[in-house]
């Protein structure tokens, strides 16, 4: 097998940072050395078939996104990105791994949707890949099959208490789902919103003309997320089922996991970088040439932007910095301007919810730590160490150590990185939420197990380069 040795640079791990050498052979990480290191008189570079100069870089665990939606349908369309074109952009952007969602609708069998899945992922991907599983229908069908998940290496189950008619479950249904995670071990995943509430108050809006893009923040209030978050608390206490918030976005939600985390239950959250930096100050704010005030549909996602006024961007790096909310990731779910977003001009409710992000989040969170947001290890733990702990993937992913796999990103902190359309986009979308911002760091060099994908401002991979990874049981809980 083929041998590489990535050399002077600093590797940065959850716990530390340190002047070393990472030797990897095939495509599993071998040593950790000290720099310079020899190996029977020889130095190593001499022993080896490729060399990495990493001097005055970072050399990190690549990034595990443990939420995104490739090729989900969605409001009468579907995401934009397939599993070919989400992956490379992930590539670019330093993350090594997907965690996406196979999808079970109502009325379906659960193995037929995960199934699916597997045949759009298969020989697509560019990185590895994993799945959670949606459960769109909570009956006694869906309920029998979820262990039999764990067999497959699908470990997690999404439930939703927004969208009524799609993905809804009601609070029986969710408590018979959490009984099951209870007693398997496995992750219960939550979209915490309370979707009927917000159905009312989107209708009634509508009906007084507000339309705008800008007001499906105004109708998916704050309150209605941490009712939600609390109501999803209290069902996990009540049944002893491990529980994960996804896209966390306001600030009394975050309140609601501290709480429940201080008293010593088995709660988790993620938030998002659109959570972070995005508000709807912003989104009241946009408009172009082309579309008007409806630019602010390249904004709509679910949970929604929350108000800049308020604080809640402020709270939530607090709450990166004090572990109150435990990881980033994307919530992937793009659609373009055009035949996609557009179902919703005149009527916000009919827009596609959803923000590409995956190539963005390492660049995005980095720039956290270039403004002291985060610390430099801190980064590495909420985009890597931690996803691959709270999913079951730790040791083989989200860490630099022999007999993980290589996946590794070399960053440079003295590169630059434009984001934008004809800068560093390469999603399968006419826009970019994230058209202007400026990040003070580069990709430089990405491995997947060893290979090399991205190598300067170069794609070097090839479809197909991902594999499929079972998941263990999470390697998070107290």
């Amino acid at each position: 097998m083929a041998t590489t040795l990535i050399k002077g640079g600093t590797v940065v791990t959850a716990t530390g940072r340190s002047e070393a050498d990472v030797l990897i052979d095939g495509e599993t990480i071998v040593a950790v050395l000290a720099p310079g290191s020899v190996l029977l008189g020889t130095d190593l570079s001499a022993g080896v078939d490729t060399v990495i100069d990493a001097s005055g870089k970072y050399v990190i665990p690549g990034g595990v996104d443990a939420h995104t939606h490739m090729e989900l349908p969605f409001g009468g369309t579907a995401a934009s990105d397939t599993f070919e074109t989400g992956t490379r952009a992930a590539a670019w952007g330093g993350t090594t791994t997907i965690i996406d969602f196979a999808v079970q609708t109502y009325g379906q069998k659960v193995l037929d949707g995960l199934a699916a899945w597997h045949e759009k992922a298969a020989g697509n991907c560019a990185i590895d890949y994993a799945f959670h599983q949606i459960i769109g229908g909570v009956d006694d069908d869906s309920l029998a099959v979820l262990p039999t998940l764990v067999d497959e290496g699908i470990t997690s189950f999404k439930l939703f208490m927004a969208y009524p008619g799609v993905f809804y479950s009601d609070d029986a249904q969710i408590l018979k789902a959490m009984q099951v995670s209870a007693e398997t071990g496995m992750l219960t995943m939550m979209h915490a919103e309370n979707g009927p509430v917000i159905d009312v108050l989107a209708a009634q809006l509508v009906e007084k003309g507000k339309t705008d893009p800008y007001f499906h923040g105004i109708a998916r209030a704050w309150q209605a997320e941490e009712e939600a978050t609390h109501r999803a608390i209290m069902l996990s206490n009540l049944t002893g089922a491990p529980l994960y918030v996804v896209h966390v976005s306001a600030k009394q939600a975050v309140e609601q996991l501290a709480w429940a985390r201080d008293n010593g239950q088995n709660v988790f959250g993620e938030t998002c970088p659109q959570y972070l930096y995005l508000s709807l100050e912003e989104q009241l704010g946009a408009s172009s040439e082309e579309w008007g005030a409806f630019e602010g549909s390249k904004w709509v996602c679910s949970t929604p932007l929350r108000s800049r006024e308020e604080g809640h961007q402020h709270h939530m790096w607090q709450a990166l910095r004090t572990n109150d909310i435990q990881m980033v990731s994307t919530d992937h779910c793009p659609f373009c301007m055009k035949g996609q977003k557009e179902l919703g001009l005149g009527d916000f409710r009919k827009i596609p919810n959803g923000i590409g992000s995956v190539e963005h989040r390492m660049d995005l969170m980095y720039q956290g730590v270039v403004n002291g947001q985060i610390s430099l290890e801190r980064w590495v733990e909420l985009t890597s160490t931690t996803p691959a702990r709270m999913f079951g993937l730790y040791g083989k992913k989200g860490v630099i150590q022999p007999g993980a796999d290589a996946d590794i990103v070399v960053y440079d902190p003295n590169g630059h990185t434009s984001i934008g359309l004809g800068k560093t986009h390469h999603m399968n979308m006419d826009h970019s939420a994230w058209e202007g911002f400026e990040i003070d760091g580069h990709v430089d060099t990405v491995l997947s197990r060893g290979k090399v994908v991205v190598d300067g401002n170069q794609y070097i991979g090839s479809q197909g380069d991902g594999k499929f990874v079972k998941r263990g049981l999470s390697q998070y809980l107290i």
